[in-house]
């Protein structure tokens, strides 16, 4: 046989055909160099598995399929072992050993062909194919030159007729593809262009293994096996690691035709719309699932619905001035009901007034979302400037009206942490309209909201005050002292702002009193006339 030697420049994909022929190891040949090697490993690993204290298996597993669970034993050693349970001795499987199963593997593929069927069939074939890896593993097939030139462009240039002239043999022509990324999935691809049912034939293979054929189809111009891989991904299934491989391969291929837009549809609007309709389409979106969540009324399947928008907001690479418009429309919602039914309960009407710790709630939640955007300075100046809710407030039980002091304690944490940046006019139009109702309300809030974090509130509201010009400062907390001391536990105990303000009113005063002043010399000048 005579070896005949390609000069093609080289594919999109990893690969290359080489001019210096490789010896290659044909898919019916035996491993015979690899035996003795391969049956002293597979006793050992055999052996070293098996526990002596455990039932007997119900299968005993190839050296193939331990290979493919290598992760799932690796993981496995991150649970605690047993004392009393003999530990089996770790074998680690050397690169020799690794390619030795690989080889095995794809001579296994190889060598199983349906009836029929013409992949490496050597009694009919006129090219044989030798691929080799970047690993340098190298397997070589027979294959048929009318079929490989029909089904892919990539060949159809390369074995072209202007070739086949060129070449003088007698026997089958040898092409070498040097460089592959994956000669399994190579074989895999191959073998599709001697199917009749592509569909089918995927229908038995996992996302990542159709996603390494589209790749090797994409190169190769193999075109129905870019479309049945586009039709297998667009139906199947996906994890959400396979979604990523899906969407990074589509971007990296940019193929033509709508096949790739439909699988792409899954993950993105863009494939429809303009930027510009997208960003109103999920303005609207975001509006209603908020506006569901607002009106439901399970309270148990809210709570959960809230921890689970909270999250996907958070996470929302949207523009930050869509996500603000959308949140604060949601808000105003809440607003003009819970000042709809506070001022029915002021005139006692006490039938709705539920919902006054309800929509209460609601902003708790609303302004938790505006504060993690950054964007709750419109919220607090809102708040600040309900006078009209703040005087009612006393009018109303404690036991439905405290929730609403919830929202004025988030505020105080949020501007004594630095969360909420607003200038000191508003800071102190929101302490003028809402401490004393808060004072009010703080007995009920500590004995009845579960997981109310008093010290974090005392914290915030604390430093908020000492954002203050200092005379403001004096007022607040001598107004306080006076309360502390007449109510304890159920005031917000907020001395270490107190003892702050003290040292910045008189200690620090007093000190610069007391330092000595700098000695002043004058100069007098003396007239001798």
């Amino acid at each position: 046989m005579i070896c005949q030697q390609l000069e093609l420049e080289k594919p999109s994909l990893d690969m290359e055909f080489t001019t210096t022929p490789t010896p290659p190891i044909n898919g019916h040949t035996s491993l015979n160099s690899f035996t003795s090697n391969f049956t002293k490993f597979n006793s050992a690993l055999t052996a070293g598995l098996l526990n002596p204290m455990s039932p007997p298996p119900r299968s005993s597993p190839t050296l193939i399929e331990m290979m493919a669970n290598e992760p799932d034993i690796q993981s496995s050693n991150h649970i605690l072992p047993n004392p009393s349970v003999p530990v089996a001795p770790k074998f680690q499987i050397s690169a020799e050993d690794k390619q030795v199963l690989a080889m095995q593997r794809l001579s296994d593929i190889l060598a199983a062909r349906s009836p029929g069927n013409q992949f490496n069939d050597a009694s009919s074939s006129d090219i044989k194919l030798a691929l080799t890896s970047k690993d340098g593993i190298t397997v070589s097939m027979n294959v048929h030159r009318p079929i490989l030139v029909a089904h892919s462009r990539f060949f159809a240039m390369k074995l072209s007729d202007r070739w086949i002239k060129q070449q003088r043999v007698s026997g089958p022509y040898i092409v070498e593809i040097a460089d592959c990324d994956d000669v399994e999935v190579y074989i895999e691809t191959l073998r599709l262009m001697y199917c009749k049912d592509l569909r089918k034939k995927l229908m038995k293979e996992d996302v990542t293994r159709v996603l390494g054929i589209l790749k090797v189809s994409a190169a190769i111009g193999f075109d129905a096996g870019v479309l049945s891989c586009l039709e297998y991904l667009e139906a199947a299934p996906w994890s959400e690691d396979e979604e990523d491989k899906v969407v990074s391969l589509l971007t990296e291929l940019r193929l033509d035709g709508a096949g790739a837009a439909e699988v792409l549809k899954r993950v993105s609007f863009e494939v429809n719309n303009g930027m510009g309709e997208e960003r109103s389409e999920n303005g609207d979106v975001l509006l209603n699932l908020l506006h569901v969540v607002l009106g439901g009324k399970d309270e148990r399947a809210r709570r959960d619905i809230k921890l689970l928008v909270s999250k996907m907001l958070r996470e929302n690479p949207s523009l930050g001035n869509l996500r603000k418009k959308s949140l604060y429309s949601a808000c105003d919602m809440c607003f003009q009901s819970l000042r709809h039914h506070f001022l029915q309960a002021m005139a006692s009407d006490f039938t709705e007034v539920g919902q006054i710790s309800r929509q209460a709630d609601n902003l708790h939640w609303m302004l938790d979302i505006l504060i993690d955007r950054q964007i709750a300075e419109e919220f607090l100046r809102k708040w600040a400037s309900q006078f009209e809710l703040s005087k009612a407030h006393s009018s109303v039980p404690a036991i439905h009206r405290f929730e609403v002091s919830r929202v004025t304690a988030r505020l105080f944490v949020g501007v004594g942490k630095g969360q909420i940046l607003v200038p000191k006019d508003t800071r102190s139009l929101l302490l003028q309209t809402w401490l004393v109702p808060f004072y009010g309300d703080f007995p009920w809030m500590r004995k009845a909201s579960k997981g109310l974090d008093r010290h974090l509130i005392e914290e915030g509201l604390g430093s908020m005050i000492l954002t203050l010009p200092l005379a403001q400062q004096q007022e607040i907390f001598l107004g306080w002292f006076e309360r502390f001391l007449n109510s304890g536990e159920d005031c917000p105990n907020i001395q270490r702002g107190f003892e702050v303000w003290w040292k910045r009113a008189f200690w620090r005063r007093n000190r610069e009193e007391g330092r000595p002043r700098p000695l002043r010399i004058t100069v007098a000048t003396i007239d001798k006339r």
